[in-house]
């Protein structure tokens, strides 16, 4: 199975003016022909390879539209495995970063037509569904992905999200609590257990659940805030205004601060 992106690399090799060139070990030479169909095959070969190159550069510097172009031109060129599953991979990704979701989403789902192992694909596809608000499809993807990789942590927490934004609690809580055991320090898990008790009405549950979390991760602005809303309902007020006004302390969000100073203020004294 695939957890990440492969890249291909193309490297050129330079000899002294007057050296004999040697072939490199395991390496087949590429033969001489004039074979116009073998000529075309090679060329084709070098341009997917070159545009692979070129497109990871471009997406690691955040040159999205670059990278889109030239994955797109790779995939239109249709190459084998790996490569294939490659491109639309990254052609997904630049996509999604433009905010292209329909497309991001259709070039992830033909990589994992490609490689069904390509895990990343299908965690990243999970992530565009959420993103462009199809809730059902994300619920989907994710289900198919735990099902191929029913040991993995990314996919456990991809079904959790998607649960838990389709109103299924019971699943979300039974999926980040499956990540809590395999890692009690995993704050994020306590976090996420915390909105998943929230949901069934478990207050109290949810209350040990985020304090768990901010004891594991002190600056963890989020759990603070979400602890001080549990603590309102719970009609603690001095507590959630300190819960709101450590959130404000403990982050550098401007959004997260702004939030949290609201919060702690519309509390009657």
């Amino acid at each position: 199975m695939r957890l990440r992106l492969l890249c291909a690399i193309v490297l050129v090799a330079t000899l002294p003016l007057g050296a004999a060139a040697q072939p490199y070990p395991g390496i087949t030479p590429i033969p001489r022909t004039t074979d116009p169909a073998t000529l075309h095959q090679l060329a084709t070969r070098r341009e997917i390879a070159e545009r692979i190159r070129i497109g990871f550069r471009a997406e690691m510097g955040g040159k999205w539209a670059q990278a889109a172009a030239e994955f797109g031109r790779v995939v239109a060129l249709d190459p084998p495995e790996p490569q294939g599953s490659t491109a639309y991979y990254d052609l997904g990704i630049a996509l999604g970063a433009q905010n292209d979701y329909a497309g991001a989403a259709s070039a992830l789902e033909r990589a994992i037509d490609l490689d069904p192992g390509f895990l990343a694909a299908r965690a990243n596809l999970v992530s565009v569904y959420l993103l462009a608000g199809n809730t059902a499809a994300a619920r989907a993807a994710a289900d198919a992905f735990l099902a191929v990789a029913p040991g993995s942590a990314r996919a456990l927490y991809a079904r959790g999200i998607t649960a838990l934004r389709s109103g299924d609690a019971a699943t979300a809580l039974h999926d980040f609590g499956a990540l809590a055991s395999a890692d009690p320090s995993y704050a994020v898990a306590h976090y996420d257990i915390a909105l998943a008790e929230q949901e069934l009405g478990r207050y109290d549950d949810a209350e040990r659940e985020l304090r768990s979390a901010i004891s594991l991760a002190p600056a963890y602005a989020r759990a603070r805030i979400a602890l001080g809303a549990v603590l309102l309902h719970e009609g603690k007020k001095d507590e959630a205004r300190l819960a709101f006004d450590g959130a404000v302390q403990s982050t550098q969000d401007a959004t997260l601060r702004n939030l949290a100073a609201s919060l702690r203020d519309a509390i009657p004294r």
